[in-house]
């Protein structure tokens, strides 16, 4: 069959298509039976119509896959093909089913090579997510066993197949498409003399089912981050900050932003206020009042803060830099910077954190790295192994030399832990004081880079070194679909075997 000639059709079998059917499934399974009886067939088609799919070359059937819905829990069991069929040969569909199951997928010899299974298989999934259904269950066939029966056990074989030592034209295709060998089942089809009576019980999972009695509490699928490029200015007062963070938290929540962003140490330009030598100190005395402000706003305002990060002493004196979550609820959560930069240790004595963590929130799991932190990338992989859908970094940076670094760490680090990363900094000049006279600044979202996602990964980005707000919608089902089925999976390939990764308690 040349390419030139077909005129393929994706479509609903139909009870008229019958005839064909009988045809097709003769052909295909007279090794076992052939095909259904007619009544079987169209029972099948309106108890559930969806789940039979057809494809056709001007109008000839040349491709069908049936399908059934069933109980998870009983079928991801051991069974046998007798459990799916009721007297006078009726394929018992279990209409309030949360599971589908493959009964059959059968391409016409002809048609062989053009990949119409994988067309077929594509179909039942979408399929099966349209329905939030957990999975999508098969008994499958071995048929190419009974050539290798005398040397290898039905265990044997299927790893054999798996490595691609061997090739069997049933699992080797389902394995192709995602389906995972949950066990061996014994006996599942008897007749089935090529394949010894054995069958493979698979699955393919739905990551993105969602149980329909946990709606309310479920964390939503899509999140909206708007994110402040915030201009560093001189300020007289304490309620000057606030007063610009409240009105920026404000115009982020009218546009139903889910978090509200802010760069690192935005309240830094209150060390003006002081002529001490030790102006960071002085900058830690306002922290308080910033989170306790910070909190209302976010409740007031129905938003998620992400509070950059403020200067923070503890009972003993020393100084560190914390980047506070101030939740919609009004809870809080605290990161501190783990790694200090060297001018951080030279010129203000900031000391480094020992704890890291991954924060629940209403809008998606998150982790916060301060500025440097993202440079050093066991920290994000410890916090992906953690579930984080989105990395929030805040950062302060001087020269544009300084702020690639973070950004290029960023990206890379949204690339290897298939989540995204939102990166806020600072823009403007502050001459009076030291240390912090020049920014440099250019705030993005970054995504993976996969066929979901933009062409360069960025979902966002700001103008360099001008004061704005930005948005950027968040879908997490993109990030389910690329661990499970991206174009690479880096988080599933990683050679455990070779490499692991650890926490160690600080002493």
């Amino acid at each position: 069959m040349q390419n030139d000639d077909l005129h393929l059709h994706l479509r609903n079998l139909v009870e008229g298509d019958y005839p064909q059917l009988k045809r097709l499934m003769d052909r295909v399974y007279d090794d076992i039976g052939g095909a259904w009886p007619e009544e079987t067939i169209n029972r099948l088609i309106r108890e559930f119509p969806d789940g039979q799919i057809a494809i056709d070359d001007d109008g000839e059937l040349v491709g069908v896959a049936l399908s059934v819905l069933v109980d998870y829990t009983t079928f991801s069991n051991p069974h046998k093909y007798d459990d799916l069929i009721g007297q006078r040969e009726i394929i018992l569909n279990n209409s309030t089913g949360d599971a589908m199951y493959g009964l059959d997928v059968l391409i016409d010899p002809d048609y062989r090579g053009h990949r119409l299974g994988r067309r077929l298989y594509d179909s039942r999934k979408e399929l099966c997510r349209q329905l939030n259904l957990r999975a999508i269950l098969a008994g499958g066939r071995i048929p190419n066993y009974h050539e290798h029966a005398e040397e290898l056990k039905p265990t044997e074989y299927i790893d054999q197949v798996a490595r691609k030592e061997i090739h069997d034209p049933i699992l080797s295709f389902q394995l192709a498409n995602d389906f995972q060998v949950k066990r061996l089942m014994r006996r599942y089809l008897p007749e089935d003399e090529k394949s010894l009576g054995f069958a493979t019980l698979l699955e393919w999972n739905n990551i993105l089912f969602e149980p329909a009695d946990r709606v309310l509490d479920n964390t939503r699928n899509h999140a909206r981050v708007g994110a402040v490029q915030w201009q560093m200015r001189e300020f007289a007062s304490v309620e000057d900050v606030l007063q610009q963070v409240e009105y920026f938290v404000d115009a982020l929540s009218g546009y139903q932003s889910d978090f509200a962003v802010f760069p690192e140490l935005f309240n830094a330009p209150l060390m003006g206020l002081t002529d001490q030598v030790e102006a960071i100190r002085f900058l830690g005395t306002f922290t308080e009042r910033f989170k306790t402000e910070m909190s209302r706003m976010a409740v007031s305002y129905n938003i998620n803060i992400i509070g950059g990060s403020m200067i923070e002493a503890d009972e003993d004196g020393y100084l560190y830099n914390i980047a506070y979550l101030f939740r919609r609820d009004g809870t809080q959560e605290r990161q501190a910077k783990l790694h200090i930069t060297p001018q951080e240790r030279r010129d203000w004595i900031i000391e480094g954190g020992n704890e890291l963590a991954v924060f629940d929130t209403d809008a998606g799991r998150i982790g916060m790295q301060v500025c440097y932190d993202v440079e050093f990338p066991e920290l994000s992989r410890l916090l992906a192994d953690d579930d984080m859908d989105i990395l929030f970094v805040p950062f302060w940076t001087d020269t544009k030399n300084g702020y690639l670094r973070v950004r290029h760490c960023s990206q890379a680090r949204a690339i290897e832990n298939e989540c995204y990363v939102v990166l806020c900094g600072s823009v403007g000049n502050l001459p009076s004081i030291e240390n912090l006279d020049i920014q440099y600044a250019q705030s993005a979202v970054f995504s993976p880079s996969d066929f979901a996602f933009p062409h360069d990964a960025v979902l966002n980005e700001t103008t360099p070194n001008t004061e704005m707000i930005f948005f950027s919608d968040l879908d997490f089902n993109k990030l389910k679909l690329v661990r499970s089925e991206g174009s690479v999976t880096n988080l599933k390939d990683r050679r455990k075997d070779l490499f692991s990764l650890t926490r160690r308690n600080p002493t």
